[in-house]
């Protein structure tokens, strides 16, 4: 049995993204404590035997006074609990639970970069101030991690590119944090009417303006079309305010559903998953519709492209591109024969590839409990 920590940059990410290697870990034995910025989902987590502990962590901006405060209370936590190993998501917990982990004296800790943020993506002289003290933070926490874990090679590229890995790194690519096939299964697309349909939060960074236009575009051709979005608004650089998504929804262009804890019957009830994102780790909404069967648009961009075989499961697109995106969901509209093809397609994939149960099983044995 290991005692385990996992530090992530808010609770509802073990909802969303851990929740079955959590299971899998509790259900061999082993003892884990989440750490989180709030404790919004404790009865959930207590439910299946871990143990959340709120733990102040900002994983935006950044506040020197907050950041070193976050950093003494995590090496406190860890000293307290003592355990095994760690493991970092995301960006703050990479930066300072890795750091923690060494000042608390624990033996094995491992990152996990679910992709590179606004931060990398951004242009403005602000996000080039940011970048820089980013990239001297990761190089300096890198260090402290025995194992670097990557959603995809053009991530790992990069950081090799950037030099923020060291010699003592070893870095390895897991295929996001998977999908549960038992739960996603296969339904039939809807195609009567066609719908398009996008998964995410409600920011310029995963192409929601660009699918907004797209709409516009083929709603003048084919208005019977509907094109739906879910997913909440949040505190983001790059946040869409409600007002510009509701304008949309007012003059009949879009449908915005709001958001869920279950996302399987809006799948269900749509003919195609849409994910116009300007870089992704693993899009993690992708492989959900891909297991129930829905074909893919998505963009040729890191994290992304993994995803679809172009012309197989889907059709990949340029970024920031409306007009190409318009093309490729036309394809979808002027031959609806090619949906449930491609939606069968786009389950293969995620038995073959994605399989939560695989990709647990890597991760647990390059962790050294496997």
């Amino acid at each position: 049995m290991a005692k385990i920590v996992f530090i992530v940059p808010y609770s509802k990410y073990y909802i969303n993204f851990s929740w079955d290697l959590l299971k899998s870990l509790i259900n061999e034995g082993n003892e884990i404590t989440a750490l989180a910025p709030d404790d919004s989902f404790h009865e959930e987590l207590a439910a299946i035997g871990v143990k959340l502990i709120k733990t102040p962590l900002n994983n935006t901006g950044l506040n020197i006074f907050y950041d070193i405060y976050s950093l003494y209370m995590l090496v406190k936590r860890l000293k307290s609990i003592e355990p095994h190993l760690v493991m970092c998501y995301s960006l703050k917990p990479i930066l300072y639970g890795t750091y923690a982990s060494r000042l608390a004296k624990v033996k094995s800790t491992f990152s996990f970069v679910t992709g590179i943020g606004y931060v990398f993506i951004g242009n403005t002289f602000l996000h080039k101030i940011l970048l820089t003290i980013v990239k001297i933070l990761y190089k300096f926490s890198l260090k402290y991690s025995n194992k670097v874990f990557f959603e995809n090679p053009d991530d790992l590229s990069l950081f090799k590119s950037l030099r923020l890995l060291g010699k003592e790194n070893e870095a390895v690519i897991v295929n996001g944090s998977g999908v549960d096939i038992n739960k996603f299964t296969y339904s039939p697309p809807k195609v009567n009417p066609i719908s398009f349909l996008v998964i995410s939060r409600i920011i310029f960074d995963k192409g929601i303006l660009e699918f907004i236009e797209a709409a516009k575009i083929l709603k003048q051709k084919y208005p019977q079309i509907k094109f739906k979005i879910l997913g909440p608004f949040v505190k983001n650089p790059s946040s869409i305010k409600k007002e510009i998504i509701h304008e949309w929804v007012n003059q009949g262009v879009i449908e915005y559903l709001g958001e869920t804890t279950d996302v399987r019957p809006f799948i269900a009830d749509s003919s195609v998953f849409v994910l116009p994102s300007y870089r992704e780790g693993t899009p993690k909404s992708t492989l959900e519709a891909m297991a129930m069967g829905l074909p893919v648009v998505t963009t040729d961009c890191p994290g992304c492209r993994e995803t679809v075989q172009n012309n197989v499961n889907g059709f990949l697109i340029p970024a920031k591109d409306c007009e190409a995106l318009a093309m490729a969901m036309e394809k979808f509209i002027i031959n609806p024969s090619i949906i449930p093809i491609m939606g069968i397609k786009s389950r293969e994939i995620a038995v073959r590839k994605y399989d939560v149960r695989k990709v647990n099983h890597f991760i647990k044995k390059n962790i050294g409990l496997e």
